[in-house]
């Protein structure tokens, strides 16, 4: 685009010359020659501070509310809605051209489903599909942004923290095909209860268009009941006989990932997941029913499926150290259903033991202390042989385990990360797996990353 097109995108002024060659990028760390620098605003530090670098760097201009005299600038009131104005300019181009767009939400489970999809689709066309998650007003613009003229497919993560988010990001970027996975416990203290949280999800559905398609789990009542709320086609997924796009035949192996059959319509087809959770079904079903949606057949959906790898940090990510300890870093973060796939998938794993390393789970609002307890008890209920519960602020999950009648040395509290290092070093031994989970805020990705540490080269 032009810097004039990029002006009259976002409202801006004065209208340099020149034109941007490059990406978008909000890091000025990772300018390179043509591109166009969004200087945002920050709690510590405002990226206008940093044209002088980017400029160094070969940018060509800047969005900012601050111009500096190192690089063309286009000023704005608000560089976050800049960001989306620009992008959704640039998606509304790529739309008239034949882009298909997908947009992905749920309480859990978003970026594995969005990893999935991204990479079933890259067999049938170009994607762009996000990496980690990049679900909010500032990484959904930017994913748009990455697509071009050649670009097939723009799989979109769409994260809430309240109502009007969704239907905000759908005003940047109309998906014409919307996921919608689950409706459960995460952000519960922001939306005030699971019904607030499926009305801020269903606005994804209805954002979609008459000729769109909404892929709904049927295995979910709130998402189930989101079909009134949508002009589109309604495709379902689940476990259920009713279901559209379901799975059969159900098993895993001693790895913990699920091999099953893919039913849609008249066709039966063989996928073998290679993430870990049975909870992934509901992920491929998910991404196989948007992937049908979008045009795919039902044969290389599964094919694509089973060959789909792991690809964002800190999810479900099974190591094993050379001493035989096996590490389950799912650290990213965590809300009560996800807490329990993750330990149902541990029970799933050959261990001489297992052990949850837990951590509290952010924004549970006043339900928070029985979540704790209540995961406690599901460790237990999993068959744990040993609960960490690292924080003051999951105390509670020792509690529950203790309460559900773990034996005493079974289920215990430490302090913080340190602590927690410092008691598994001693304890852990050869065929132990150990799962280490909690939100993402607690920051226990940097234990396992120790954990790992302490066991190399032993």
């Amino acid at each position: 685009m032009s810097l004039a097109e990029v002006a009259r995108a976002v409202g801006g002024g004065p209208v340099p010359g020149g034109t941007v060659t490059g990406r978008v990028t909000t890091d000025s760390r990772t300018v390179a020659p043509g591109d166009l620098f969004v200087a945002l605003p920050g709690e510590r530090v405002d990226g206008s501070d940093f044209l002088p670098a980017a400029a160094a760097a070969g940018a060509v201009a800047a969005l900012t509310t601050r111009p500096d005299g190192a690089l063309p600038c286009v000023v704005v009131d608000d560089p976050v809605d800049a960001l989306g104005r620009l992008a959704g300019a640039v998606h509304a181009r790529l739309a008239a051209g034949g882009l298909i767009t997908l947009g992905i939400t749920g309480s859990s489970g978003k970026t594995s489903t969005k990893d999935l999809l991204g990479q079933v689709l890259a067999t049938a066309g170009a994607t762009v599909s996000p990496p980690g998650s990049y679900n909010n007003e500032i990484g959904l613009p930017l994913t748009v942004l990455d697509a071009d003229a050649g670009t097939r497919f723009l799989v979109l993560e769409m994260g809430s923290r309240g109502r009007g988010h969704i239907a905000r990001l759908c005003r940047v970027a109309r998906p014409d095909v919307g996921v919608v996975l689950n409706v459960g416990s995460a952000h519960l203290g922001e939306f005030g209860s699971a019904d607030g949280i499926a009305v801020a999800k269903g606005e994804l559905v209805e954002a979609l268009s008459e000729g769109g398609t909404a892929v709904l789990n049927a295995d979910d009542p709130r998402v189930l009941g989101m079909a009134p709320r949508t002009r589109a086609r309604v495709l379902t997924t689940g476990r259920a006989d009713g279901a559209d796009v379901r799975a059969e035949d159900v098993a895993l192996d001693d790895t913990g990932r699920a091999a099953f059959t893919l039913v849609t319509g008249g066709t039966r087809a063989a996928v073998r997941l290679r993430v870990v959770g049975e909870h992934q079904v509901a992920n491929a079903l998910s991404a196989a029913g948007a992937a049908l949606a979008a045009g795919m057949a039902p044969d290389a959906v599964a094919a694509a499926l089973s060959a789909a790898e792991p690809r964002s940090r800190w999810r479900m990510e099974v190591t094993r150290r050379e001493d035989g300890v096996t590490v389950v870093n799912d650290a990213y973060n965590a809300n009560p259903e996800s807490m329990r796939a993750a330990l149902a998938a541990l029970a799933g794993l050959p261990a001489r033991r297992r052990v949850a390393v837990l951590g509290a789970m952010a924004e549970l609002g006043p339900d928070a202390a029985a979540e704790h307890e209540r995961l406690g008890r599901d460790a237990v209920a999993a068959g744990v042989d040993l609960v960490v519960a690292v924080g003051a602020d999951a105390v509670g999950i020792a509690d529950g385990a203790l309460a559900a009648g773990a034996p005493d040395g079974r289920a215990v509290r430490v302090p913080d990360r340190a602590a927690a290092r410092e008691l598994l070093t001693e304890v852990l031994v050869p065929g132990d797996v150990v799962l280490v989970k909690a939100s993402r805020s607690y920051g226990l990705e940097v234990l396992a990353a120790d954990l790992l540490g302490a066991g190399a080269g032993t």
